[in-house]
């Protein structure tokens, strides 16, 4: 196991790299920014022994550590992690690695960092179901559903895990006799988990493609996408430059009277709800029936605020 100093050394290295992407960086320039991290940590440069051989084991330990290999491109001549490494989900995950370690630096020390109020439960369930996904155990639980309010005994086949606005939901097949159908189980209404040592031969199922057309957690397999054209201020525009809808967002207009994008998607109620939430800020440009749709729902809404 990697002692203290070489675990930050490694961590160092890893989020640089990560940094420059396909860029890459020569030894000369990842040791520079060592000496930085280093001297900006307030740390002594005596505990920082890098050179070359220490550079060649590390590479070794930050791919048994966190699974991350890097490679020399000899067209560049530089060190860069490998491109099948830096997709999304690596991102997120080191994102969540940064906040953690702002968060060490601050702790103790008020009003610094304010994290959202509104928490949700069922996180520490996690771990437990993460080994049985991966070792396809046969999981029993107990569900509750918001609109029920009455716990029901489930046993079911785990398959993945997925986020949506700050809840994590397990997709699982429940075993009722019935044919496979994949349904999704909020983590924060399960409780009593019991993993058996029973196991169960996975279906062949493409959960990515499952939720390709989707936006949130209602999967969207054997319905067709629309193109869904919205036309947002320049103001609403810039937070959705930087935060899209949607993976399959394309920039149609972007000055300063409007920001206009298309998504192709199945606008489902999770999509509906989102496109409500931006208020007089955004504009349905078509389809026609979308528009229609949330006009109708609009006009619900306003019997709520009748004065």
């Amino acid at each position: 196991m990697a002692k203290n100093e070489q675990m930050l050394r490694l961590k160092f290295i890893e989020e640089f790299l990560r940094r420059k992407k396909d860029k890459g960086a020569s030894f000369e320039e990842i040791s520079d920014y060592l000496h930085r991290k280093y001297q900006e940590k307030d740390i002594d440069l005596d505990e920082l022994r890098f050179a070359q051989r220490t550079f060649l084991r590390d590479k070794k330990a930050i791919k048994k550590v966190f699974g991350v290999e890097i490679i020399y491109k000899r067209s560049l001549k530089k060190y860069v992690i490998d491109s099948d490494e830096l997709d999304e989900n690596q991102d997120d995950v080191f994102d969540n690695l940064l906040l953690v370690e702002a968060y060490r630096e601050v702790k103790g020390r008020k009003n610094i960092m304010f994290f959202e109020q509104r928490k949700s439960r069922g996180l520490h369930w996690l771990h437990g179901l993460v080994h049985t996904i991966t070792h396809q155990k046969i999981i029993t639980l107990n569900y509750t559903k918001f609109w029920e309010g009455v716990s029901h005994k489930r046993t079911i086949e785990p398959y993945a895990l997925k986020e949506f606005r700050n809840r994590w939901y397990l997709l699982a097949n429940e075993r009722d006799g019935k044919d496979f159908f994949l349904k999704t189980f909020g983590l924060d209404r399960i409780s009593d988990l019991e993993i058996s040592n029973s196991t169960f031969k996975p279906e062949k199922v493409d959960i990515e493609e499952i939720f390709i057309n989707s936006f949130g957690i209602i999967a969207t397999e054997n319905q067709e996408p629309e193109e869904i054209v919205l036309s947002f201020n320049p103001e609403q525009g810039k937070y959705i430059k930087t935060l899209s809808l949607h993976h399959s967002q394309q920039v149609l207009i972007d000055n300063d009277k409007e920001y206009r994008v298309q998504v192709t998607l199945v606008p489902t109620y999770d999509f509906e709800r989102e496109v409500l939430s931006q208020g007089g800020n955004v504009k349905v440009i078509s389809p026609k029936s979308f528009k229609e749709h949330l006009n109708n729902e609009v006009k619900n809404m306003m019997k709520n605020y009748k004065i």
